[in-house]
């Protein structure tokens, strides 16, 4: 049978739950079977966690910086306080249980918080020196700058190799990354762009977007998509 793995969902100001089709189609792609998972289901993280063989945490909106004891930058973007409340509830009972667990962009910065690490609000405003754009003015399926990848690591496993090139849509970046995670690939200007767990369970986090670079072809990319979905499936 096929590993059901949970996506997380993104929430409109008029009701609406959103998901790009990238995320489901990579899903599949893998040999996964995808469950969309809408907002406001706090109370019902228990059964959820039991029914997912995986979790994939989508990219979106700006995380609450009150949940890692900051008040609110001026540059501080949208921010959905359900979304961040199941989602973060989510993470952590995953994590309990030992199941994988996928981040991408605003994802791997769920997953951060959930752990007790900080956030850069908003990496240009907050970081002195020189920065790239890390909000590309191109389509999403071009890789825009390169990443250093950490050698040893699963990152490294995954990609073969110790740089590779991403896409990139964030103004969110890790700070404070918790001794539970270990930073596994990095920006030339010292952005985090992937964390993975220090024991056994598969949790894997990353910047940029690989749901969107699959779907031309990347090799990284759907190998990401893949490994995830292998662990899922054991």
């Amino acid at each position: 049978m096929k590993p059901i793995i949970g996506i997380t969902t993104d929430f409109e100001e008029d009701g609406r739950n959103i998901l790009k089709n990238t995320y489901v189609q990579a899903v599949i792609r893998a040999g996964g079977l995808p469950m969309i998972i809408p907002v406001g289901l706090e109370e019902d993280v228990d059964q959820l966690v039991e029914m997912l063989d995986g979790l994939l945490l989508s990219g979106g909106n700006d995380v609450n910086p009150m949940l890692f004891n900051e008040e609110p930058h001026a540059h501080l973007g949208e921010v959905s306080p359900s979304r961040d409340s199941s989602e973060l509830e989510l993470a952590r009972q995953m994590l309990k249980t030992g199941k994988p667990i996928l981040g991408i962009c605003r994802g791997l910065q769920v997953l951060n918080v959930a752990v007790g690490g900080t956030l850069y609000q908003d990496l240009h405003k907050q970081n002195d020196g020189p920065i790239l754009q890390h909000i590309q003015k191109a389509p999403n399926t071009h890789s825009s700058h390169y990443v250093q990848v950490e050698k040893g690591s699963l990152l490294e496993s995954i990609a073969g190799s110790e740089r590779i090139q991403v896409n990139s849509y964030h103004h969110q970046s890790l700070k404070d990354v918790p001794s539970v995670f270990k930073v596994t690939g990095v920006a030339s200007d010292g952005i985090v762009e992937a964390i993975e767990s220090t024991d056994e369970q598969f949790v894997f986090g990353v910047q940029w977007h690989p749901e969107a670079l699959s779907e031309k072809g990347d090799a990284v990319s759907i190998r990401i998509f893949e490994r995830f979905i292998s662990a899922c499936a054991n």
